[in-house]
Protein backbone atom coordinates (compact mmCIF):
# COMPACT_ATOMS: atom_id res chain seq x y z
CA UNK A 1 0.00 0.00 0.00
CA UNK A 2 1.01 3.54 -0.65
CA UNK A 3 1.46 5.89 2.24
CA UNK A 4 0.42 9.51 1.90
CA UNK A 5 1.80 10.61 5.22
CA UNK A 6 5.15 11.94 3.89
CA UNK A 7 3.68 14.03 1.07
CA UNK A 8 3.62 17.83 1.47
CA UNK A 9 0.55 19.80 0.66
CA UNK A 10 0.74 22.30 -2.17
CA UNK A 11 0.15 25.92 -1.35
CA UNK A 12 -2.93 27.25 -2.98
CA UNK A 13 -2.19 30.02 -5.49
CA UNK A 14 -4.66 32.80 -5.99
CA UNK A 15 -5.65 33.47 -9.57
CA UNK A 16 -3.76 36.52 -10.93
CA UNK A 17 -4.99 39.44 -12.98
CA UNK A 18 -5.23 38.51 -16.64
CA UNK A 19 -2.56 40.45 -18.52
CA UNK A 20 -3.66 39.65 -22.07
CA UNK A 21 -5.56 42.93 -22.53
CA UNK A 22 -2.97 45.11 -20.75
CA UNK A 23 -1.30 46.42 -23.99
CA UNK A 24 -4.73 47.45 -25.34
CA UNK A 25 -5.55 49.37 -22.17
CA UNK A 26 -2.15 51.11 -22.16
CA UNK A 27 -2.53 52.07 -25.82
CA UNK A 28 -6.01 53.51 -25.23
CA UNK A 29 -4.77 55.53 -22.23
CA UNK A 30 -1.78 56.81 -24.20
CA UNK A 31 -4.02 57.83 -27.09
CA UNK A 32 -6.45 59.56 -24.72
CA UNK A 33 -3.72 61.64 -23.07
CA UNK A 34 -2.12 62.54 -26.40
CA UNK A 35 -5.43 63.81 -27.75
CA UNK A 36 -6.54 65.65 -24.62
CA UNK A 37 -3.24 67.36 -23.83
CA UNK A 38 -3.16 71.11 -24.37
CA UNK A 39 0.04 72.46 -25.88
CA UNK A 40 1.84 75.09 -23.86
CA UNK A 41 0.83 78.61 -24.68
CA UNK A 42 3.36 81.43 -24.42
CA UNK A 43 2.86 83.87 -21.57
CA UNK A 44 3.16 87.30 -23.20
CA UNK A 45 4.85 89.79 -20.87
CA UNK A 46 5.01 92.79 -23.20
CA UNK A 47 2.17 94.97 -24.42
CA UNK A 48 1.77 95.42 -28.15
CA UNK A 49 -0.77 96.61 -30.69
CA UNK A 50 -0.39 94.81 -34.02
CA UNK A 51 -0.35 96.71 -37.29
CA UNK A 52 -3.14 95.97 -39.73
CA UNK A 53 -2.70 94.29 -43.11
CA UNK A 54 -5.10 93.93 -46.00
CA UNK A 55 -3.75 90.51 -47.02
CA UNK A 56 -2.38 87.80 -44.81
CA UNK A 57 -1.72 84.06 -44.72
CA UNK A 58 -2.08 81.63 -41.88
CA UNK A 59 0.99 79.71 -40.76
CA UNK A 60 0.15 76.80 -38.50
CA UNK A 61 3.17 74.65 -37.74
CA UNK A 62 3.57 75.04 -33.99
CA UNK A 63 6.50 72.68 -33.64
CA UNK A 64 8.90 74.88 -35.58
CA UNK A 65 7.88 78.23 -34.10
CA UNK A 66 9.92 80.55 -31.94
CA UNK A 67 8.12 83.67 -30.78
CA UNK A 68 9.61 87.15 -30.66
CA UNK A 69 7.58 90.05 -29.29
CA UNK A 70 8.56 93.72 -29.33
CA UNK A 71 6.34 95.76 -27.04
CA UNK A 72 5.19 99.36 -27.00
CA UNK A 73 8.01 100.34 -24.66
CA UNK A 74 10.67 98.58 -26.77
CA UNK A 75 10.96 95.52 -24.52
CA UNK A 76 11.89 92.34 -26.37
CA UNK A 77 10.51 88.95 -25.40
CA UNK A 78 11.80 85.67 -26.85
CA UNK A 79 9.32 82.87 -26.16
CA UNK A 80 8.70 83.30 -22.40
CA UNK A 81 11.70 85.44 -21.44
CA UNK A 82 12.30 89.18 -21.55
CA UNK A 83 15.73 89.69 -23.12
CA UNK A 84 17.96 92.60 -24.01
CA UNK A 85 18.74 93.50 -27.60
CA UNK A 86 22.29 92.24 -27.14
CA UNK A 87 21.15 88.75 -26.07
CA UNK A 88 18.70 88.14 -28.95
CA UNK A 89 21.42 86.52 -31.07
CA UNK A 90 22.52 84.25 -28.22
CA UNK A 91 18.96 83.11 -27.44
CA UNK A 92 18.21 82.28 -31.06
CA UNK A 93 21.49 80.41 -31.47
CA UNK A 94 20.37 78.18 -28.59
CA UNK A 95 16.94 77.73 -30.21
CA UNK A 96 18.54 76.89 -33.57
CA UNK A 97 20.78 74.30 -31.94
CA UNK A 98 17.62 72.48 -30.80
CA UNK A 99 15.52 73.01 -33.94
CA UNK A 100 17.50 73.70 -37.10
CA UNK A 101 14.62 74.86 -39.31
CA UNK A 102 12.93 77.15 -36.80
CA UNK A 103 10.52 79.86 -37.98
CA UNK A 104 10.59 83.10 -36.02
CA UNK A 105 7.12 84.56 -35.49
CA UNK A 106 7.49 88.30 -34.86
CA UNK A 107 4.75 90.30 -33.17
CA UNK A 108 5.79 93.93 -33.17
CA UNK A 109 3.84 96.90 -31.88
CA UNK A 110 2.83 99.20 -34.71
CA UNK A 111 4.41 102.25 -33.02
CA UNK A 112 7.85 100.71 -32.44
CA UNK A 113 10.58 102.51 -34.42
CA UNK A 114 11.63 100.64 -37.53
CA UNK A 115 15.27 101.05 -36.51
CA UNK A 116 14.67 98.69 -33.55
CA UNK A 117 12.97 96.14 -35.81
CA UNK A 118 15.89 96.33 -38.27
CA UNK A 119 18.40 95.84 -35.45
CA UNK A 120 16.49 92.75 -34.26
CA UNK A 121 16.43 91.47 -37.84
CA UNK A 122 20.23 91.85 -38.04
CA UNK A 123 20.61 89.90 -34.78
CA UNK A 124 18.41 87.15 -36.21
CA UNK A 125 20.57 87.02 -39.34
CA UNK A 126 23.71 86.72 -37.20
CA UNK A 127 22.05 83.76 -35.42
CA UNK A 128 21.24 82.29 -38.87
CA UNK A 129 17.47 82.51 -38.29
CA UNK A 130 16.44 83.46 -41.78
CA UNK A 131 12.81 82.29 -41.78
CA UNK A 132 10.81 85.13 -40.23
CA UNK A 133 7.05 85.76 -40.26
CA UNK A 134 5.64 89.14 -39.36
CA UNK A 135 2.28 88.86 -37.64
CA UNK A 136 -0.40 91.50 -38.12
CA UNK A 137 -4.09 91.79 -37.49
CA UNK A 138 -6.54 91.52 -40.36
CA UNK A 139 -7.79 94.89 -41.62
CA UNK A 140 -11.57 95.19 -41.73
CA UNK A 141 -12.98 95.21 -45.25
CA UNK A 142 -15.02 98.31 -44.41
CA UNK A 143 -11.87 100.33 -43.65
CA UNK A 144 -9.76 101.51 -46.57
Amino acid sequence: MISFAGKQKRKETKPGIPLASMPDIIFILLLFFMVSTVLKEIDVKVEYDLPEASTSEKFDNRRLNAWLFIGKDGKIQVNDMIVSLESVKEKFEIIRSRTSNVVVQMRVDKNVPMSLVETVQLELRKANCLRVNYISSQKNKDEK
